[in-house]
């Protein structure tokens, strides 16, 4: 194929993603209410397993929200859903990012507490099929991804926004190679997926008392896309006057974090797609690792409720699945839980989690058989839920972190 020809080919699909994306702005245009869960009955929450390690750490995660919501479940105001088909195999044979089947499934919840799911690389054994959370992250519009981490010793408690249906990722798959010399990927910023998100954030700050939002970008040289996650941001934050909006670049902003003279003066960030994916991995380390934290996605009609790391299969190919560390979807259950309106329960399943992962730690997640299985551990933190002696502890593990 000539150069010639090879672009008049690339306009044509670049063409069609720019006809998609127009049209993904006019249903945003278009809004729609929030579901009210206080008037749904029964609340529908779809388990949803994925595959690697997912439908092991998953179960373990279902049986601490059974726990939790042990006397609705018994009234029938609450419903548990087991949803199968997400394995990197069956979406192989569909040839599909989600089956039709599957999603229809998902999109019968109201909730959906989902297990990590493999996502092909280029050049491995699997298809170039898109990735599970990309694709149901649109379909669902889950357009806000909310990650926390908090290390009282270290005095840190942050909260990260991470815009969930842009940036690279919406068209990751969408990429080509234009000549047998050249690729091209796309990222794609809209004005009404910025305000969104960075609203989701402001909102947040103002009922939690947080006095700060943090723009993450690389505006000074992503001018275009970037530079509009910016500015939007700019324009939301007139609209907040209690609260101070600052900026940092995403490349200084890694190195902040680990500062331990700047760190604690980050209270909400908020943050494009891939940005808010790479730093949120490295704020979980400091936590403890990404198998300590969980995350949200958050939409009008549906919300997600994941662990924030992979399915690891080099675990299972090792057959080390049974250590793997269930506290990541543990916590994407205390963030469930207080979504839908349990935050007591969900408090206390924090403090659980703290005493458990950063304090007591009598029972250590290795990854492999030198430490507990994801079952031992989950016995663990469940009698701790159990215990009249929690608050307590946990009281003295917040004394000790002074």
């Amino acid at each position: 194929m000539s150069n010639l020809a090879a672009i008049d080919d690339a306009v044509a699909k670049f063409k069609a993603i720019l006809k998609e994306q127009l049209t993904r702005i006019e249903i945003m245009k278009q809004g729609g209410d929030w579901i009210d869960l206080e008037t749904v009955s029964p609340l529908v929450i779809g388990i949803c397993g994925g595959d690697g390690i997912g439908p092991l750490i998953s179960a373990e995660a279902e049986r601490v929200l059974a726990y939790c919501l042990r006397e609705k479940l018994s009234q029938g105001a609450v419903e548990f859903r087991r949803i199968e088909g997400l394995t990197i195999e069956n979406r192989v044979a569909a040839n599909k990012a989600i089956p039709d089947d599957v999603l229809a499934a998902l999109k019968a919840c109201h909730i959906i507490l989902k297990g990590p799911t493999t996502t092909p690389q280029k050049g491995d054994k699997w298809p170039n099929i898109e990735s599970a959370n990309v694709a149901m992250r649109r379909e669902l519009d889950l357009f806000g991804n909310v990650r926390p981490v908090r290390v009282p010793s270290l005095g840190i408690d942050w909260i990260f926004f991470r815009e969930n249906t842009e940036g690279e990722y919406v068209l990751g798959s969408r990429g080509f190679d234009v000549t047998a010399d050249m690729s091209m990927d796309f990222k794609v910023a809209t004005e009404q997926g910025t305000e969104r998100i960075v609203r989701l954030a402001f909102e947040h700050a103002r009922k939690n008392g947080k006095r700060r939002v943090t723009v993450v970008t690389k505006s000074n040289v992503v001018k275009t896309t970037d530079g509009r996650f910016s500015a939007v941001a700019r324009r939301i934050a007139a609209d907040y006057p209690g609260i101070v909006l600052d900026e940092w670049y995403i490349d200084i902003m890694t190195a902040k974090l680990l500062d331990p003279e700047r760190r604690h003066q980050f209270e909400v960030m908020v943050l494009p797609n891939l940005y808010g994916d790479i730093i949120t991995d490295e704020a979980a380390q400091i936590q403890g690792g990404v198998g300590t934290a969980g995350s949200a996605n958050i939409g009008k009609r549906w919300s997600m409720f994941e662990a924030i790391h992979g399915s690891a299969p080099r675990m299972i190919v090792d057959g080390r699945a049974d250590y793997a560390d269930p506290a990541s979807m543990i916590k994407a259950v205390a963030m469930l839980l207080a979504y839908i309106g349990h935050a007591e329960t969900a408090t206390r399943l924090e403090k659980a989690l703290e005493i458990c992962v950063q304090f007591e730690r009598n029972v250590v997640i290795t990854g492999r058989s030198t430490g507990a299985t994801a079952k031992i551990f989950t016995d663990y933190l469940l009698s701790w839920l159990a215990s009249p002696d929690m608050d307590a502890t946990h009281q003295r593990y917040l004394e000790a972190t002074r």
